[in-house]
C-alpha cells in the first residue's frame, strides 16, 4: 500500500478524489492501492522547557540551551491547564499504523519550508526509517497533481529545506523562550513579557515610528505660487526656494510681477524640458506584495489575505500562495498565453486580455534564476465562479496583476517649465502618452505631488505668458505616516530600509524580517500579546508594547538588521551552508541577549502597573 500524507484533511480528501480513492476510514481514505492520510498542520512542536528539566521560571536556568531538542505533541488549554491534544495523539497513531504497513511513503504536505517541517517532525517522532518520496507541485489542479505524482522526487532532495526549517524552529525557541523568561524575571514576574527573534524587532519598528510621529514638531515654511494661462489653459508654477520666515517671503513676494490677464508681457519662460519616460509593468505578485495590495485596496489584514489565497489555492484557482518569488521560468511562461486567452470574456479584463493576444508579451517577470521553491502567484486557468466578494477581490488581484505584468510599458511625458518672474518658478506635469499596463485596472498614480499639474500647455523658451494670480503659501513639514499593514510588510522585506524600487527591494528579500509566509502571523502575534492594536488601518503600539520597547530598544534582540542577517543565514542553509556553524552562532547570540535582558528588566516594572 502506498501511503500519501497531506498537511490537512481537506487536501488529503482532494488528493484521494483525484485518484478515485473513496473508502473512508478513521483518519484516512483508501482505494486504488493508496491510502491518503493527513496532519492537522503542526501536530508536533519543540518540547517546552520543563521537558528538559527547567521547571519554573528561574534566573539560574538561563540561558536554557538544550543539548538536543525533543519533540512534543501539540497541547491544548483545558481547565486543568495545558494537556496533550487527544485528537493529535489519535491521528499520530493512525499515521504510525499506515507507515508501518507502507510499501512507499509519499509526502504531500505543502511544498515549502513549513510543510517539510510538519512531515519531518512526524516522521522522526514516529521513528520511521522507511525511505520516502516528495510530491512537489505549485498548484492543486487535477493535472498538476497527476503530473506531480508522475514525477515524484527523492525525499533526500529536500534535506537542506528541512535543515533550514528546523534551524529556524530551534532558533525561535532559543531566542523566544530565553528572552521572554529573562525579561519577565527581571521585571519581577508580574506578567509574561513575550519576546521573539522576529516579533521584537517588528515591534521596535512600529514603536519607533509611533514615537517619531508623537515627538515630531512641524516646521513652518513658505512658498510662492503663480497661475499662468496659455490658450485659455491655466497652470500652476511653484517657487524653487522655500523660506523659513514669513517676513523674508513677503519681501520677495512683491518682486513677483503681478500682471493682469491679457497683458502682453508677463512670466518669462526660460526653459522647457519634456522627457519621455518608460514605466515598466510591475512584477508578478508574491504573497507579500499581494498582501500589501489587498491592504491598500480593500483594507484586508495580511492574515485575511493569506487565508483567502490559501482557500483559492485549495480550490484549484491559483498557484502556491506562500511563495517569496515574483518571477516565473520560461517553462511556466510558455503556458501564460493560454491563461490570458481564457480571460478574453472576463467582464473586467476581457478587453486587455484580447489586446495582449495581438502583441508580444513583456518578459520582465520571466527569470528562472530568481525563482526559488515556487514561482510567482498565477491563476491556474480553472473556471472561477460562485466566489464570495472577498475571494473574488483577491482572485481578481492575481488575474489583473498577471495581465499587468505581461502588458506593455506605460509611456509618459514628464514636463518641467521654468518661469522667471522676479523669482524662479517651476511648473511640472506628467502626461500619459500610452497607458500600457495601467489600462488593466485603469488606475492613475497614487504618488502625484500636490504641485503637479494634470496637464501643461505647449510653450516655448522666451515666450511671455500673463500671470493671472499669485499666492503666498504657508506650509509645514509632515511626519512619516503611521505603519499600516501594507507599509509594515513592505518595511519588513528590507529590515526597515526605505527602498522604493521593487527589484532592489526584492533583491533584499533574503535579509528581510521573517518570510512572506510568516509575516502575517508576526502581526497577529503582536496583537494577541497586546503589544499593538489596529486603529482603522494603522498599527498602533499599546502602553504595554511601548514599555517593552523602551527596555529592549537598544538591545540586540530589537535590531532589525541583525535579525535580517539571521534570515539570510537560514536561507543559506537551504542552499547547503553549515548547520553547526549557524547553531553555534545562535547559541552565542542567545547568551548575549539573555544577559542583556536580565540586567534591563527592572526598569519596566513601574510602567506596567
Amino acid at each position: 500500500m502506498k501511503i500519501v500524507i497531506a498537511e490537512k484533511p481537506s487536501v488529503g480528501r482532494e488528493l484521494a478524489k483525484v485518484f478515485g480513492a473513496t473508502t473512508k476510514k478513521d483518519g484516512y481514505i483508501e482505494g486504488k492501492g493508496y491510502s491518503f492520510t493527513w496532519a492537522f498542520g503542526h501536530l508536533l512542536q519543540l518540547a517546552p522547557p520543563q521537558d528538559y528539566g527547567f521547571i519554573g521560571w528561574r534566573k539560574q536556568h538561563l540561558p536554557m540551551l538544550p543539548a538536543k531538542f525533543k519533540l512534543a505533541i501539540r497541547k491544548i488549554k483545558t481547565k486543568d491547564g495545558f494537556v496533550e491534544d487527544p485528537a493529535v495523539r489519535k491521528q499520530l497513531n493512525t499515521i504510525k499504523k499506515l507507515f508501518d504497513e507502507a510499501t512507499e511513503i509519499i509526502v504531500a504536505t505543502d511544498a515549502g519550508r513549513e510543510g517539510e517541517l510538519i512531515f519531518r517532525y512526524i516522521y522522526y517522532f514516529l521513528k520511521c526509517k522507511k525511505p520516502f518520496k516528495r510530491l512537489w507541485i505549485s498548484s492543486q489542479t487535477d493535472e498538476a497533481i497527476k503530473d506531480g505524482f508522475r514525477n515524484l522526487k527523492p525525499g533526500s532532495d529536500y534535506d537542506t529545506l528541512f535543515n533550514s526549517a528546523h534551524c529556524r524552529s530551534e532558533s525561535d525557541w532559543l531566542v523566544g523562550m530565553n528572552a521572554t523568561q529573562a525579561l519577565s524575571i527581571s521585571a519581577g514576574n508580574r506578567t509574561v513579557l513575550s519576546l521573539g527573534r522576529v516579533q521584537t524587532p517588528t515591534l521596535a519598528m512600529i514603536c519607533s515610528r509611533f514615537l517619531e510621529i508623537k515627538n515630531f514638531v512641524p516646521q513652518i515654511y513658505y512658498q510662492m505660487s503663480i497661475q499662468l494661462v496659455k490658450d485659455e489653459q491655466t497652470f500652476k508654477a511653484v517657487s524653487t526656494s522655500n523660506y523659513k520666515s514669513k517676513e523674508d517671503a513677503e519681501k520677495l513676494f512683491v518682486l513677483v510681477e503681478d500682471v493682469p490677464s491679457g497683458f502682453p508681457n508677463g512670466g518669462n519662460i526660460t526653459a522647457v524640458e519634456a522627457k519621455p519616460r518608460k514605466e515598466p509593468p510591475p512584477l508578478l505578485h508574491d504573497l507579500s506584495s499581494l498582501q500589501q495590495e489587498a491592504n491598500k485596496k480593500k483594507g484586508f489584514t495580511a492574515d485575511q489575505t493569506l487565508g483567502l489565497l490559501q482557500n483559492l489555492y485549495e480550490s484549484k484557482l491559483v498557484s502556491y500562495p506562500r511563495t517569496g518569488s515574483r518571477y516565473i521560468g520560461d517553462d511556466v511562461f510558455a503556458g501564460v498565453p493560454s491563461l490570458i486567452a481564457k480571460l478574453t470574456t472576463h467582464k473586467d479584463f476581457g478587453k486587455q486580455a484580447t489586446f495582449l493576444q495581438t502583441v508580444p508579451l513583456n518578459k520582465r517577470s520571466v527569470n528562472a534564476k530568481k525563482v526559488t521553491d515556487h514561482h510567482a502567484i498565477l491563476p491556474t486557468g480553472e473556471d472561477a465562479y460562485g466566489l464570495s466578494s472577498d475571494k473574488q477581490a483577491i482572485y481578481d488581484m492575481v488575474v489583473g496583476r498577471m495581465l499587468e505584468a505581461f502588458h506593455q510599458e506605460c509611456i509618459k511625458e514628464i514636463t518641467k517649465i521654468t518661469v522667471q518672474s522676479g523669482l524662479t518658478f517651476v511648473a511640472s506635469g506628467t502626461v500619459i502618452r500610452s497607458a500600457g499596463w495601467r489600462t488593466v485596472f485603469n488606475e492613475t498614480e497614487d504618488d502625484k505631488k500636490d504641485e503637479e499639474n494634470a496637464s501643461l500647455p505647449k510653450v516655448v523658451v522666451n515666450e511671455q505668458l500673463p500671470i493671472i494670480e499669485k499666492s503666498l503659501l504657508e506650509k509645514q513639514t509632515k511626519a512619516k505616516p503611521m505603519y499600516n499593514e501594507a507599509s509594515l510588510l513592505k518595511a519588513l522585506e528590507t529590515s526597515g530600509k526605505e527602498i522604493e524600487d521593487e527589484e532592489l527591494r526584492y533583491a533584499m528579500k533574503d535579509s528581510g524580517l521573517g518570510t512572506p509566509a510568516t509575516r502575517a502571523s508576526i502581526i497577529e502575534t503582536l496583537i494577541t500579546r497586546e503589544y499593538i492594536s489596529r486603529e482603522k488601518r494603522n498599527l498602533i503600539p499599546t502602553n504595554k508594547g511601548l514599555a517593552v520597547y523602551d527596555v529592549v530598544k537598544d538591545k540586540q534582540i530589537a535590531q532589525a538588521e541583525l535579525t535580517g542577517q539571521w534570515e539570510k543565514r537560514l536561507e543559506e542553509i537551504r542552499s547547503g551552508s553549515s548547520v553547526s556553524d549557524f547553531k553555534a552562532e545562535i547559541t552565542e547570540y542567545t547568551k548575549t541577549i539573555t544577559n542583556e535582558l536580565l540586567l534591563a528588566g527592572a526598569s519596566i516594572a513601574g510602567k506596567l502597573t
